[in-house]
C-alpha cells in the first residue's frame, strides 16, 4: 500500500491521479477532509481507504505495517500565516513523528520541502545539505520547512538506523496546475491571472520595489504540477541517493512572461497594469528563484520539463476554461 498525506490537496490529488493512471489503486489517503472545497479533487479517483490526518498520526504503526511507500505532502502552506505554533505542529512535529515511524517500520519516505527555505536567495539555490543550516527563510512557513530539513539531515547523518531505508525531501519551487481551486489566496499566480483576466479583461501585477528590477521583471521558477508528480513517480520507481532535491525547471521566468502566456492561452491580447505589493508580504517577497536541478538529473531523472508557455496553455485550455480537475 502507498500512503499519501495531503491527498485531497493540490499536489497530493494530482499524484493520486498519476498512480491511478499507472494502475495503482492500493492507496491510503490522509488529509483533513473537512474542507468541502477539496472534495472535487478526489472525484473519479480510486483508492483503498481514507483517514483523517490526526487519526492517522495516533495510529502510525498500524497503518505503516501495510505500507510500502509514503508520500508526505500534507502541510500548512499559508506563507502569510505568522502563528509559528501552527507550523510547529503541522509542518515540524507531525513530520518528525512520521519520519520516526517510517524509520521503525522500514518504509521509504518522500516528503515535501519548499523553495521558501532559500529565503531571499542570497545564498543561492543549491540543494546542498551543507547549505541548510545557513539558510534564513523569510516567513514562518519557510522556517518550518527548513527546520524539518535540518532535523532530518541530523537524523540521517548521526545514524543510518535513524532514517527511513530510502528518503528524499523535495524542495518544490512555484508549482501551478489543475486541482488548486481550493487554495484561494495561496493558489498559483497563473490561477489568479486567469480569473482576473476573465473578470476584468486585464491583469494587475505587483510593482517592483527594488532598484534595478523593472515592474513585472521579478522572476520565479514555475513548474507544472504534471512535472512534479513525474518526479515523485521517478523516486517511487528508482532508488535515488537519499537527500534533498530541488524540484523546479531550472529556468527563471518573469511575471510578464507568465501574464502574457495566460492572455495568449485565452486567445486575448495582453492588457497588463501594476499595483504596489501588499505591505503584509512586501518584505518577504521573493524577487528571484531558480532551481539548480543538477542533483535530480544526476540521480537519473531525465524527463523534459514543460516550458512555461506549454504548461499554461494546457492548464488554461484543458482545466481552467472548462473548470475541470485532473
Amino acid at each position: 500500500m502507498i500512503i499519501i498525506t495531503g491527498a485531497a490537496g493540490f499536489i497530493g490529488s494530482c499524484l493520486l491521479r498519476k498512480l491511478n493512471d499507472e494502475r495503482i489503486t492500493d492507496i491510503l489517503l490522509v488529509d483533513d477532509f473537512s474542507n468541502p472545497a477539496k472534495a472535487d479533487n478526489l472525484k473519479g479517483k480510486i483508492f483503498a481507504a481514507a483517514v483523517d490526518r490526526q487519526d492517522f498520526l495516533l495510529q502510525l504503526p498500524r497503518y505503516l505495517a501495510r505500507a510500502s511507500f509514503v508520500f508526505h505532502l500534507g502541510a500548512r502552506t499559508d506563507t502569510t500565516e505568522q502563528n509559528t505554533a501552527v507550523f510547529d505542529q503541522l509542518n515540524l512535529h507531525y513530520s518528525q513523528s512520521l519520519w520516526q515511524a517510517c524509520t521503525e517500520a522500514g518504509v521509504p519516505l518522500v516528503y515535501a520541502s519548499s523553495a521558501a527555505t532559500y529565503g531571499d536567495g542570497r545564498l543561492g539555490y543549491e540543494d546542498s545539505h551543507e547549505l541548510v543550516p545557513l539558510l534564513q527563510p523569510l516567513n514562518p512557513y519557510g522556517v518550518s520547512k527548513n527546520e524539518f530539513d535540518r532535523w532530518a539531515l541530523q537524523q540521517a547523518v548521526s545514524n543510518a538506523d535513524e532514517a527511513p531505508p530510502r528518503w528524499a525531501g523535495l524542495k518544490f519551487f512555484n508549482v501551478y496546475g489543475p486541482n488548486e481551486y481550493h487554495k484561494a489566496r495561496m493558489a498559483s499566480v497563473i490561477f489568479h491571472t486567469f480569473h482576473q483576466i476573465r473578470e476584468t479583461g486585464s491583469m494587475r501585477l505587483f510593482r517592483s520595489h527594488r532598484p534595478g528590477i523593472a515592474d513585472g521583471e521579478q522572476k520565479r521558477d514555475f513548474i507544472y504540477v504534471r512535472d512534479v508528480v513525474e518526479v515523485c513517480w521517478f523516486l517511487l520507481q528508482n532508488k535515488a541517493p537519499d537527500g534533498l532535491y530541488n524540484v523546479g525547471t531550472g529556468t527563471a521566468r518573469t511575471f510578464l512572461d507568465l501574464a502574457t502566456a495566460t492572455f495568449h492561452a485565452m486567445g486575448l491580447e495582453p492588457r497588463i497594469a501594476f499595483i504596489d505589493t501588499p505591505w503584509d508580504i512586501r518584505e518577504s517577497y521573493q524577487y528571484y528563484t531558480c532551481a539548480n536541478v543538477g542533483k535530480l538529473r544526476q540521480a537519473g531523472f531525465n524527463r523534459h520539463f514543460c516550458s512555461l508557455e506549454s504548461g499554461i496553455e494546457e492548464y488554461v485550455k484543458q482545466y481552467l476554461l472548462p473548470e475541470k480537475h485532473w
